[in-house]
């Protein structure tokens, strides 16, 4: 796919999804985020950059642990996911966090401002991934390190097959590259192309747990990277879809609803001081 058509599919792909999003992926990433903090070991003070923030659930993870002195820059391509991120950081009272749009492969901001650089699941969405890097490569002051979690390899997540299904039912790939990154050692040569040293990463195996057939078929295709297409789907051709998803997982059946295999890598690089 074309890149600039590729980020529009983006941009309004998760303004569909935005109001989905929380309900349908919060408690299944967690673990990812998780391991993204604690590779980060963010401390007061600092200024810390987020591409790919979303509504915002690692960036207020991020903004309480830089207190009391430091601020947060989160930006995202969509502009409903950077509406609702905003509205949250006023409801909960927290004020040094600025949310942006912005894209994550050409950044408006300046050079060796930030100490992290922080990306929960985005990386994979990005047209050019090492591009995304070398712009917070360039951000970061010397010494300072970025943390990048993406979905690992298509074979050991369970609920891939939504792509082709959905694939199969428009004129085009919705996400052509969404396993590349976390592929092999794909994320860390990524990191590396961009500059970055001291490279470590994390694997981990978790499992999506979703209550019911509703709750999985809303995260899969409502709350997910696949939504603008989703949207332009007649009730039938849902129907079919939802039919055919549900059939790939049912393997996973547990108590009523699913446990799906999955995986994470969360990368750790630093850019160096000379």
């Amino acid at each position: 796919m074309e890149p600039r058509l590729q980020r529009r599919v983006q941009r309004y792909g998760w303004d569909k999804a935005a109001e989905y999003y929380e309900a349908s992926w919060k408690e299944q990433l967690r673990p990812a985020q998780d391991k993204l903090m604690e590779m980060a070991g963010l401390k007061p003070g600092e200024n810390v950059l987020e591409t790919a923030c979303g509504t915002g659930l690692i960036t207020f993870r991020a903004a309480k642990a830089v207190q009391p002195g430091g601020h947060v820059v989160a930006t995202d391509l969509s502009d409903g996911m950077i509406q609702m991120a905003g509205k949250e950081a006023k409801k909960q009272n927290i004020d040094n966090v600025h949310f942006q749009r912005m894209d994550a492969e050409d950044l408006d901001l300046g050079n060796e401002s930030f100490n992290a650089a922080i990306c929960g699941l985005g990386v994979m969405y990005f047209p050019d991934p090492v591009q995304s890097m070398k712009e917070q490569f360039r951000v970061l002051k010397p010494g300072g390190r970025i943390v990048s979690a993406v979905w690992g390899e298509r074979k050991k997540c369970g609920w891939a097959d939504i792509f082709p299904i959905v694939d199969k039912r428009v004129a085009s790939e919705v996400c052509p590259m969404f396993f590349q990154q976390g592929t092999g050692n794909t994320h860390e040569i990524s990191m590396k192309e961009a500059g970055f040293t001291d490279i470590e990463t994390e694997r981990l195996s978790v499992k999506l747990y979703y209550p019911s057939d509703e709750v999985a078929v809303m995260a899969a295709f409502a709350g997910g990277p696949v939504a603008l297409a989703y949207r332009k789907f007649d009730e039938e051709t849902k129907q079919g879809a939802h039919e055919e998803y549900l059939e790939s997982i049912s393997g996973y059946q547990k108590n009523g609803g699913y446990e799906i295999p999955g995986e994470f890598v969360v990368s750790r690089g630093v850019k160096p001081i000379d």
